[in-house]
């Protein structure tokens, strides 16, 4: 049992990682998408398709590594150590790209590498901290996908003006080295607090063929965790629309490239004060409604881009950062936390992810279709219908979590 506060060396390092995990391996595709499409060429549709094959590997990542933590569980630091040098390495190879192949195989394993790193990076930082408080570590660790997020959006300028071909090259050969920075600092405190304080690490094991059925039938159970994983899918199917096609959408409308940065970083920065909020939230309230709330906050600010007018196109992107972007992943995985044994949670979070990147990867396709045959504020706008759905279904989930608990209650009367 985890002994360390919220607020650690870990869980520092930890959201360092995420922004390299998250925002720079990830979400920042969507900004370079305008200078990529200068150099390399093709249609929003096709290089959506490259974001699609990026999920792709997170979803094959995620499949893989359920049993590879069942069958190794001693060597999760070990997998951790090399997931994470080589997440940073991929991102380096990637800005040297020159034509869409080479661009999507890079892209597949940087996604590969990515699903590794978010499970694993936490587990092992939650592993470490007080279980009343883990809400919050979740909260701390995601927001540096919001930090991500800000930095991409400043580089702007730099990425998206037509002045500046190479920008992106340039940016992730950046990112890629921050990442194996983090990645270093990351395994430095992991070992040191290791010797210091008893992070667990279990010994034994069950068989995967056990492991997975027990995990299988909790997550996918309607009386237990169906309808939180549901939810966790539609999330992903939705605000990967959003974040792949608003800048594109943004520049399509004229917008100078350095205000359509500072849009994608106030998302960033309003989403550093979500991951504090939410995880204060899912502690305080570890319930399917508290989820719902941000989801359904977030549907409604996917929809300012319909009104075409800037103001509540800013004011919905910021809506989004603010209570649905970070939200629902640390909520889920806080969630996860509360509600699944310790010696599963590893494998839960993997298949919980695997979800939520099926749902990615048709959220790109979707989008991109609906771009080719609607135009970009409608393919952005349609995220909002799959924001809404996870938002009804973690309302589902909430009911089932009240059900449980009045079933759970001792009747008092009687005594």
């Amino acid at each position: 049992m985890g002994t360390k506060s919220a607020w650690n060396w870990i869980t520092l390092w930890a959201s360092l990682l995420f922004v390299v995990i998250l925002g720079f391996s990830r979400l920042s595709y969507g900004m370079f998408l305008p200078g990529i499409q200068r150099v390399i060429g093709g249609s929003y549709g096709q290089l959506g398709i490259l974001g699609t094959v990026n999920f792709i590997g997170y979803l094959i990542g995620t499949l893989c590594l359920s049993p590879l933590i069942s069958r190794f569980p001693d060597h999760k630091h070990i997998m951790n150590r090399m997931t994470c040098l080589l997440l940073g390495l991929t991102l380096i190879g990637s800005a040297f790209s020159d034509h869409f192949t080479q661009l999507g195989l890079w892209r597949f394993a940087i996604g590969l590498l990515s699903a590794f790193a978010t499970v694993l990076v936490l587990s092992i930082a939650m592993d470490a901290v007080r279980p009343a408080e883990r809400g919050v570590a979740s909260g701390l660790i995601w927001l540096g996908g919001s930090a991500g997020i800000l930095v991409t959006g400043l580089f702007a300028p730099f990425i998206i003006d037509p002045s500046h071909l190479q920008g992106w090259r340039y940016a992730w050969v950046i990112m890629g080295v921050f990442g194996v920075i983090a990645a270093l600092g990351f395994e430095f405190v992991v070992t040191r607090e290791r010797g210091v304080v008893k992070i667990p690490a279990p010994s034994e094991s069950k068989p995967w063929d056990q492991e997975s059925n027990h995990v299988y039938r909790l997550l996918l159970n309607p009386n237990k965790l169906l309808f939180l994983i549901a939810s966790y899918f539609f999330f992903g199917w939705g605000y990967i629309i959003y974040f792949t096609y608003l800048i594109p959408y943004l520049v399509n409308q004229g917008i100078p490239s350095l205000y359509a940065g500072l849009i994608w970083s106030g998302i960033g920065f309003a989403g550093l004060f979500n991951g504090w909020i939410g995880g204060k939230a899912i502690d305080r309230w570890p319930s399917g409604y508290t989820l719902a709330s941000g989801l359904t906050l977030g549907t409604i600010g996917a929809c300012g881009v319909i009104t075409d007018n800037m103001f509540f196109t800013v004011l919905g992107a910021t809506t989004i950062g603010l209570v649905s972007f970070i939200t629902p992943p640390l909520m889920t995985t806080a969630l996860l936390r509360r509600h699944v044994p310790h010696h599963a949670y590893a494998p839960s979070l993997s298949i919980a992810t695997g979800f939520f990147a099926s749902g990615q990867i048709i959220g790109p396709i979707v989008g991109g279709l609906i771009v080719e045959q609607y135009g970009l504020p409608f393919g952005v706008a349609s995220s909002a219908i799959f924001m809404a759905i996870a938002a009804a279904l973690a309302v589902l989930y909430g009911q089932q979590q009240r059900k449980l608990e009045i079933r759970d209650l001792p009747i008092r009367s009687w005594c």
